[in-house]
């Protein structure tokens, strides 16, 4: 989804074209999965951060345009809303001091993008929900320029016959509204993880992948806030699979998955099965033709990027031209501080490398059906959640932390080839979180209750401690 498009209206050939180049793109891929065509390669890790541009009284400020023009080579993007920005870094080899690397390279961008924010008159947050946005300023108005997303826009609304999107969110306050366009999505930045795995692995990291989003949504959570409202611990979850809420396949079990989904069950064989629901299963957004040779797999990758499983398959090229695979772990929000980011990555790799690699598959030890609803128990009560496990027991998360889980993540990047000091400071900071209960949701929540319901203040502190640097366990209180 990150590449531009050409035009932005479609005829129905343009469907038809689509379908066809679909078709014969999917058809390519199928074989080079039986033929052994895909890399090897494994245990790289990359990632996305989105971001907010903030005004200095806090509030969302629609200015990625000019922002942009002044940041120069930086890789950073536009994303949907001009309120927004993408910040990009080099995918590493999981291994040795690549962790403190990532941290000095992302630290690197942020502090740039802190510079030219403040040339401007504007701040930078890393924070999934910034709590000062409203529901008026997500308007189609503020929607970035790219074609692609007023695209994007007219086959949501076409997709659902002009229907207006209907939020409903119910936490401990409850959150009722309609919109007419796609910019609710706006409202949620996330922090999306890449995992480059050995093709032959690839269906079993992936069912890893599944399993570990509940601990991983609740560990990292930072978005309870949404219009004034106090909701899930990560609001990101329900708001985004009610942003673009069209239709997808429809399964027996759990009825109609949407495009913003969770997934009806375990990967069997390969991720080529997602593949393929995608051609059959999920109707095309954006049929515009991108004149590249079947190999590229253009229409494929595109119609995947239209997708947004929580755990997304990706197709990549190495360096070489072999293709790749990789897992995009996308239920993190960003934030709350650059080295609680790449502690989250850390731990993400770490846990889905020593479960993916045990002897018995994750699929065999529990249910599909109760890993969907840790993903969600999780996403509304954080770290307070008692979730259900391979072993047969229900866990309250932060015990299974501390017993289970960060044990296996260190276990994952020592095998990896990741030095001590590295493990012991990543997984440090997530055991002091998971320990103190201080998650970025947690360190929001109880400002509001000190401080009343000032979300300018709110973010304003939030702000200051995020230029701190350190992690949001050490946090002072609001």
């Amino acid at each position: 989804m990150g590449q531009e498009i050409a035009a932005g209206r479609f005829r129905k050939q343009d469907f038809d074209a689509f379908a066809r180049h679909l078709r014969e793109e999917t058809a390519l891929l199928g074989d080079w999965f039986d033929t052994g065509r895909l890399s090897s390669r494994h245990g790289i890790g990359g990632f996305e951060l989105e971001a907010w541009l903030v005004d200095s009284s806090g509030q969302p400020a629609p200015e990625n345009v000019r922002f942009l023009e002044q940041v120069g080579d930086v890789p950073v993007f536009p994303e949907l809303s001009q309120y927004n920005i993408e910040l990009n870094t080099t995918p590493l080899a999981i291994k040795g001091l690549a962790l403190s690397t990532m941290q000095r390279d992302l630290g690197h961008t942020w502090q740039r993008c802190e510079q030219v924010a403040a040339e401007l008159g504007l701040d930078v947050a890393m924070v999934g929900i910034l709590p000062t946005v409203r529901d008026e300023m997500l308007s189609i108005e503020h929607m970035s320029g790219m074609a692609r997303y007023r695209a994007l826009n007219e086959q949501v609304m076409r997709l659902r016959k002009g229907r207006p999107l209907t939020l409903d969110i119910e936490g401990p306050e409850h959150l009722h509204t309609e919109h007419r366009d796609v910019m609710l999505e706006a409202a949620t930045t996330s922090f999306q993880i890449h995992l480059q795995v050995d093709a032959a692995r690839a269906a079993r990291y992936y069912n890893t992948a599944q399993l570990v989003s509940g601990p991983m949504v609740a560990v990292s959570a930072n978005s309870p806030l949404l219009f004034g409202r106090r909701l899930w611990q990560e609001t990101r979850i329900p708001l985004f699979e009610q942003a673009v809420a069209v239709g997808g396949i429809q399964d027996a079990a759990f009825g109609p998955v949407k495009r913003v989904t969770f997934g009806s069950g375990y990967v069997r064989q390969s991720l080529f099965e997602l593949f393929v629901e995608n051609r059959d299963h999920y109707p095309m957004m954006l049929p515009v033709d991108l004149g590249g040779p079947d190999e590229c797999l253009d229409h494929l990758r595109l119609q995947n990027g239209t997708i947004w499983r929580w755990n997304r398959p990706l197709i990549g090229f190495d360096e070489d031209g072999t293709p790749h695979l990789r897992i995009e772990h996308r239920v993190m929000p960003a934030g709350p501080s650059v080295v609680d980011t790449i502690a989250n990555a850390a731990l993400f790799w770490g846990l889905t490398v020593s479960l993916a690699e045990q002897q018995a598959p994750v699929a065999s030890g529990i249910e599909f059906a109760r890993v969907r609803d840790n993903f969600y128990t999780a996403a509304k009560h954080g770290l307070g959640a008692a979730l259900a496990w391979t072993d047969g027991r229900t866990w309250n998360l932060q015990e299974l932390f501390r017993h289970q889980l960060l044990p296996m993540a260190r276990e994952g990047l020592q095998g990896l080839g990741c030095e001590t000091g590295e493990v012991d400071r990543y997984l440090g900071i997530v055991s002091e979180r998971v320990r103190t209960g201080r998650t970025g949701a947690r360190w929001q929540i109880e400002c509001i209750e000190r401080h009343g319901r000032d979300f300018a203040l709110l973010v304003k502190r939030y702000l200051a401690n995020q230029r701190s640097g350190l992690p949001v366990h050490e946090w002072p209180a609001p």
